[in-house]
């Protein structure tokens, strides 16, 4: 399995309705590509310090899985629509999961 993780710092013009439709925009793409087992898309809480306004959290099961997600229509349309104009920088990795990563 792979945790593909995503943070991103937004333009100055970014307004909290902006944030909510992305993240409303978000979740319902999660529902529609069944690579994703897991998905989470939230503003950072910033409980430490940190530049990140936003982040992304998906697992999907392999590298085609990772692929079949980011390729997805619904999710080019969602960067499209909502991300692609909100962005100022996105830094994103992938990190190896194992069944005994994950714990409840």
């Amino acid at each position: 399995m792979i945790l593909h993780q995503v943070a991103f710092t937004w333009r100055e013009s970014v307004s909290d309705d902006d944030v909510r439709a992305l993240t409303a925009a978000l979740t319902e793409m999660a529902t529609q590509i069944p690579s994703i087992r897991s998905y989470v898309a939230a503003p950072n809480l910033r409980v430490r310090p940190s530049d990140v306004d936003y982040a992304i959290a998906a697992i999907v099961d392999d590298e085609a899985g990772l692929a079949g997600y980011l390729d997805h229509p619904a999710h080019l349309a969602v960067y499209e629509s909502h991300l692609g104009p909100m962005l100022a920088s996105r830094h994103a990795s992938q990190l190896p999961l194992s069944a005994g990563t994950l714990t409840a």
